[in-house]
């Protein structure tokens, strides 16, 4: 599907559809012709609705109304289930179909129920005087084929009779209005599956979306209105099928393992016989479950999406439900309904999305049932509802119903959907009736009482609400919202922080937990997530309950770049599906597929390691008990059973090291400098500790703040005002959160808490301040500190953090949990050397401040410059070769350590050797040697010039080291 077409589309079409609706309405509101004055009571009503929601909300929500109405009909249009073309004209046409006709003489028998055909024909025939006569005649027959789908689909086409008809756009007939570019956009290729439906829709809020991501620059939370827009994430069809063929389809196969579904199933995986497994790969033997939820009959399957979206998952589900049903013999023509009536239901809060939900599970149904417009049958499609009851209200209509009724949960439930537009599925009704209850309330007859008929409404939505959040499925599939709690209104941070206190970080965390809530046990729930609840500290606790109390049975690790719509490392995700019970024995299937660049490639590893499994290294098998024995209790399917055992034998680091966190200005711009910005006279950098700093009397402290990729030493470049003790950081508090003051200015190790996926740790000299974002480690024991900076800067650390977590964030507890074996002795002058050389290459450079003059400069009785360049080049090459030797030398002390000698390799590449005089580590390393020959001579010549011009300005001199003149007004005296 060319969804490059479509986002250019919907995106165009909102700003246009946009500006013609404000025009038009600020017609409607300040004209008085005949049309407007006939229509008196509608621009009153428009009046009221401006008043209250203010033009800008009706505008938006008129233009989305037309768009989505145009993108329906055009979709039937194509796929011949409208009667007669609404938007689309006949092969070789410009008007619309429906136009053609009527300019023809004729309307047809159905639309004219709701069209005067007279009316039509006065205006096309001139009889009746207008501006535009062929466009007025075509809003007229376009609002009567709405309203003719108002009893089949009111969740779309509501019976258009206010406002909405007097704004539709006028231009719809036109080369430039927006129902051409429609047909452009949804051709019939794009209209083959309903799934372009929600494409459209996701184009369609995405300008909103950016907006919505750039007030959270500017750290604004995300209300409940642009929840939605910030959330909304199009599931790509691949990993729909995986989830839904290994949950739905999986436990259908059980109940019927000679069933034919198999074949349609392209991402099905057969159920692991645990007896019989070697863990972590090679030929497996394979035989069905015995503990599973007996399902005699299609018709008792139930099948929810709490987070329903467009409905594209639930779209696929019906496809799959209906082989199922054709398979056990119902007729083709019971299908569609059975399905809809029986089997599928979603849960929403965007009302756009649920209703396009809807829309795409009726054409589902349409496109199996011919005759499906005909039947009385609504997609279970629950949008969420805030409702709210005042004490006075409650008590009069229980006492007209009869109190008996009310009990604690029932009153508790009541009050527990007036932020359902915000918490969604995450509300846990207490009443766990909720169905039977309607079913005894809708028989009251309240109709003789207004006062009361609104109330018991109201108590009936949020019962039908309860009701669809009950635990009462058989499977559960969804892509749940991401949201941090960072971005969280404090409503809904309080909400998640009280409800789902083991998950409360991210709102997929407290999905998991309530989807795994509303289904049976044995039942399944079947989810695509941000991965980081597989590693994070803070999913521990959820973590360790799904490990002791559930089964994963089956995920595909995709890591980064799952999603083609979602550019760059932001996304790194997993899909899964869990059992609703517990067997921590029982053997899951795993694909590691992180290394995949694309939707493509990730969907053929995908269905490579399905289609062999035991051929595949990305292919793995193995029991949750397993993941207990690591710290933490990391999802960490790929470890063998030797580096479990290093974890579970061995003593960590923060057991003798503790790695901490420093301080957080919260005001960088005021609090932190880089060290060429400020008086060097007023500097420290070399203090022991704090009584130190004190004694000098400073301002400016050097201050750990991480920094780009660079190992073992350098990202020395910022200095923060440590004045007083740091007298006006703690007088900022609470704002400056000041943490482990007490390891302040004592030599350690430092590391970026963030980073590109390879930890890189840097000696820390003494006279730092560690910040949140430059971890720190201290030890008192030199030694200890040089043979730690040796470990985390190996590959074996690399293996070792990747299995506690594969996040981009390598926080303190992290780095805690590295398992240390021993100390080996053979290591130290290596230590020495490498940290020698890399302190020597930072300090040859400008941007440290222990700089002492030009490298170049140095190269004696070479004649010119390009003689010295090439001599100090060539020092450069020897310095790159010796630290390559030098860090593979290291990786294999420390391979030998731990025992890994099958399982890694000492080689390290040249873009990791972390030197400014390496080309390959300092550029692209996607350039070829020329190119990178030609960037590292361009840029020693502009060091050079800079050098010399510092030189000019008696900044630097030629007779001494270092700088000469550091701060503003100083002379050489």
């Amino acid at each position: 599907m060319d969804t490059t077409t479509l986002k250019k589309f919907a995106q165009g079409a909102r700003r246009q559809l946009i500006e013609q609706v404000s025009s038009r309405m600020e017609q409607v509101l300040r004209s008085d012709s005949v049309e407007i004055r006939e229509k008196a009571k509608v621009v009153e009503q428009l009046r009221a609705e401006i008043e209250a929601h203010g033009k800008i909300a009706v505008i938006d929500r008129v233009a989305y109304t037309w768009f989505n109405r145009f993108c329906a009909l055009r979709f039937m249009d194509v796929n011949h289930y409208t009667r007669i073309g609404a938007v689309s004209p006949v092969e070789g046409g410009t008007q619309p179909e429906v136009l053609l006709e009527a300019k023809q003489g004729h309307v047809d028998e159905e639309l004219a129920r709701f069209v005067n055909p007279q009316v039509i024909f006065s205006l096309l025939n001139g009889q009746r005087p207008a501006s535009d006569p062929q466009g007025e005649a075509y809003r007229l027959l376009l609002v009567g084929v709405c309203n003719s789908y108002s009893e089949v689909m009111p969740f779309l086409f509501e019976k258009i009779e206010d406002y909405t008809e007097l704004l539709m756009p006028l231009d719809l007939l036109s080369e430039n209005s927006v129902l051409h570019d429609l047909r452009e956009a949804l051709s019939p290729e794009a209209c083959e599956d309903v799934e372009v439906i929600g494409w459209l829709y996701q184009y369609y809020i995405s300008e909103r979306k950016d907006k919505v991501f750039e007030a959270l620059k500017q750290n604004q939370k995300i209300e409940a209105g642009d929840i939605p827009a910030a959330t909304q994430l199009f599931t790509p069809h691949w990993i729909v099928r995986y989830l839904v063929e290994n949950s739905l389809g999986r436990l259908w196969m059980l109940n019927h393992p000679n069933s034919g579904l198999r074949e349609k199933m392209e991402y099905y995986i057969e159920p692991v016989d645990g007896g019989r497994l070697t863990e972590g790969g090679g030929q497996t033997n394979r035989s069905l479950e015995t503990d599973f939820l007996k399902i005699d009959s299609p018709e008792e399957l139930k099948l929810l999406d709490p987070a329903c979206g467009s409905g594209h998952i639930l779209t696929y589900a019906f496809d799959l439900l209906a082989a199922i049903y054709e398979e056990e013999g119902y007729a083709s023509s019971d299908v569609a309904k059975l399905i809809l009536e029986k089997n599928i239901f979603g849960v929403e809060i965007d009302p756009r999305a649920g209703a396009l939900a809807a829309f795409a599970l009726v054409m589902k149904a349409r496109a199996k049932d011919r005759r499906f417009f005909t039947r009385t049958v609504s997609p279970n499609i629950c949008v969420l509802e805030n409702v709210t009851f005042n004490d006075a209200e409650l008590k009069q209509y229980m006492n007209a119903v009869g109190r008996d009724l009310f009990t604690e949960p029932l009153m508790e439930t009541l009050r527990q959907f007036e932020q359902a537009d915000t918490f969604g599925s995450l509300i846990r009704p207490m009443l766990t009736d909720a169905g039977y209850v309607r079913g005894l309330l809708e028989g009251k007859n309240l109709g003789g009482d207004l006062f009361l008929f609104g109330v018991h409404e109201r108590v009936l939505k949020v019962l039908k609400q309860a009701e669809f959040l009950a635990p009462r499925y058989h499977v559960v599939v969804t892509n749940p919202p991401y949201m941090g709690d960072s971005k969280m209104t404090d409503d809904l941070k309080e909400f998640t922080k009280d409800n789902y206190p083991d998950s409360k970080t991210d709102l997929f965390g407290g999905f998991i937990e309530r989807s795994l809530e509303m289904v049976y046990k044995n039942g399944y729930v079947s989810m695509i997530t941000m991965q980081s609840w597989m590693f994070l500290l803070s999913f521990e606790k959820m973590r360790k309950r799904i490990i002791e109390q559930k089964s994963l049975v089956t995920m595909a690790h995709f890591g980064p770049r799952a999603f083609d719509s979602i550019a760059g490392e932001v996304v790194s995700t997993t899909a899964f599906v869990i059992l609703n019970s517990q067997n921590q024995k029982r053997i899951g299937t795993y694909f590691r597929l992180v290394d995949g660049t694309s939707e493509a490639e990730k969907s053929k590893l995908l269905l490579d390691n399905i289609k062999s499994p035991q051929d595949s290294s990305t292919c793995f098998f193995t029991s949750l008990i397993k993941f207990s024995e690591i710290p933490g209790s990391p999802i960490a399917y790929w470890a063998s059973d030797h580096l479990r055992s290093i974890f579970k034998h061995s003593k960590l680091l923060g057991d003798f090291a503790e790695p901490k966190q420093g301080l957080a200005s919260a005001d960088n711009d005021r609090f932190v400098r880089h060290w060429f910005e400020v008086n060097l006279n007023k500097s420290a950098f070399s203090c022991q500790s704090r009584e130190d700093a004190l004694r000098i009397k400073a301002k400016w402290f050097p201050l750990n703040k991480g920094g780009g990729f660079r190992k073992w030493y350098g990202n020395n470049l910022w200095l923060i005002n440590w004045e007083n003790d740091g007298k006006e950081l703690f007088d900022n508090r609470p704002k400056t959160v000041i943490r482990n003051a007490d390891m302040y200015f004592f030599s350690g190790l430092t590391w970026s808490a963030i980073s590109t996926g390879i930890l890189a740790v840097r000696w820390d000299d003494s006279g730092f301040i560690p910040s949140n974002a430059g971890m720190k480690i201290y030890h008192a024991d030199l030694s200890v500190r040089q043979f730690l900076l040796g470990l985390l800067n190996s590959k074996v650390t690399r293996t070792l953090v990747s299995t506690l977590s594969e996040t981009i964030n390598f926080d303190q507890g992290i780095i805690a949990k590295i398992p240390i074996v021993n100390h080996p002795e053979n290591g130290i002058q290596i230590w020495k050397e490498i940290l020698e050389n890399t302190k020597k290459d930072w300090d040859a450079y400008e941007t440290s401040w222990d700089f002492n003059g030009l490298d170049l400069l140095t190269q004696k009785n070479q004649g010119s410059l390009i003689n010295a360049y090439q001599f100090l080049r060539g020092n450069w090459v020897d310095i790159v070769r010796e630290m390559h030797k030098l860090e593979e030398e290291n990786n294999q002390i420390f391979i030998e350590a731990y025992g890994l000698q099958e399982e890694l390799s000492s080689n390290v590449s040249l873009e990791e050797i972390t030197l400014t005089c390496n080309p390959y580590y300092r550029y692209d390393s996607n350039k070829n040697e020329e190119e990178l020959e030609k960037l590292l001579r361009a840029d020693t010549m502009k060091e050079f010039i800079s050098y010399a011009v510092g030189c000019m300005f008696g900044r630097y001199s030629l007779d001494k080291p270092g700088l000469v003149l550091a701060n503003q007004g100083e002379t050489l005296k």
